[in-house]
């Protein structure tokens, strides 16, 4: 149903491609080597038939490295599946309606998985989530990710057959009945102090915790840290939950500071009357959380060309520095031996709650969603040999 063949680029392509009838490319690269070289048509060159589809990242993933100024990612050829791409430009104020308007073109009865980039830096991915959700039943599973960068950069870029450009947003549209998919998403974090109340926000705008000043606490937590917000928030991002519901948390973290109004701006929704309480983790429970990750994003053992495409913050690569590959170290010890594994790091990541089954935009996180085969739904004259 699905062939895929991984590649990585650094300076020069590593290994030759034997996929030149590829349908569709998924890539993830650094902002540097966007700067420096056309992506685009480096891609081209290797997949000349094939669509594109990334964005820009904050580490790339690629098998079982993390990967720094690269192009990482999938050529992916299919047979008795379709797929089809929607995009659109961000329009400030309007990221649910996109979300509605991109869902609706890609929905049909045999759809089965969708995956988003977005923009990463002037996107409310709450809303943009929020407008998918409207528009798809709960057969069809919902992943993706905001573009990433390095911290500071204040843009983020998205490609879609050309060169990565600002304040886009895509989805991908999978279709067949023969495609399976899953996904997991967890983080390992740790949350610390008193809960604070959300008594003043908009959006994903926070200007009141306990009606004091959202980014005088912060300060206050941050201590010397402080000084190199927003950066620095990465390293201890908010949990928030509703009244009556600790179990489904989800993560927030700062993408921006306003220090004319005291204000912390996220990539998603902090909304007033919420609990909030700060998190802190260790190396060990950042992958512990992205091997429950994996073991969520279950494949049976009767699936076989199993791919992986791995979605994880900037703020775990930034917390385990060198050791940021023992995550997707617990992820591949995890899943089948022979998975294909891609990925990139961002500022956000999108995937079906742990707890509600609801799909969320996510920080913090650890998200993983497995495309597969079956052979139990092969006609019975055919075998593997024929995909």
């Amino acid at each position: 149903m699905v062939k895929s063949e991984l590649f990585k680029w650094q300076t020069s392509w590593c290994g030759d491609s034997g996929m030149s009838d590829a349908a569709l490319v998924i890539y993830f690269a650094a902002p540097t080597v966007m700067r420096d070289h056309d992506v685009s048509e480096l891609l081209r060159k290797r997949y000349p038939q094939a669509r594109q589809i990334g964005c820009s990242s904050g580490g790339e993933i690629h098998d079982a490295e993390v990967l720094d100024d690269s192009i990482s990612g999938v050529a992916l050829r299919f047979e008795r599946a379709e797929f089809d791409i929607a995009s659109a430009n961000v329009c400030f104020g309007e990221d649910r309606n996109t979300g509605i308007e991109l869902a609706s073109q890609l929905l049909r009865d045999d759809l089965k998985w969708v995956f988003v980039l977005s923009d990463g830096i002037k996107v409310n991915g709450s809303e943009l989530v929020r407008g998918f959700a409207e528009v798809f039943p709960d057969n069809v599973l919902l992943t993706g990710g905001l573009a990433g960068g390095s911290p500071g950069l204040g843009e983020s870029y998205v490609g879609l057959d050309g060169p990565p450009r600002a304040l886009q947003v895509l989805a991908l549209g999978v279709y067949g009945s023969g495609v399976h998919c899953s996904s997991g998403s967890m983080g390992g974090w740790q949350v610390f102090g008193p809960p604070r109340r959300i008594t003043r926000s908009e959006g994903n705008i926070l200007y009141e915790l306990d009606g004091a000043p959202a980014l005088d606490l912060y300060k206050h937590y941050l201590g010397a840290e402080a000084a190199n917000l927003p950066g620095s928030a990465l390293l201890y991002p908010l949990a928030i939950w509703a009244p009556g519901q600790d179990k489904q948390d989800v993560v927030r973290t700062i993408s921006g500071v306003d220090e004319a109004n005291k204000s912390l701006i996220f990539t998603g929704d902090v909304p007033e009357g919420y609990s909030a309480k700060l998190m802190s983790a260790s190396f060990a429970q950042l992958a512990r959380g992205a091997e429950l990750s994996a073991e969520q994003a279950q494949v049976s053992k009767d699936h076989q060309e199993v791919l992986a495409i791995l979605v994880s913050c900037i703020g775990r690569k930034l917390l385990m520095g060198q050791m940021v590959a023992d995550e997707v170290e617990a992820v591949k010890d995890v899943l089948p031996s022979e998975t294909s594994i891609t990925g990139f790091y961002s500022y956000g990541e999108i995937a079906p709650h742990g707890f509600t089954g609801n799909c969320q935009l996510h920080n913090q996180t650890m998200t993983i969603t497995t495309i597969s085969v079956s052979y139990t739904h092969l006609r019975a004259h055919e075998t593997p040999e024929h995909l």
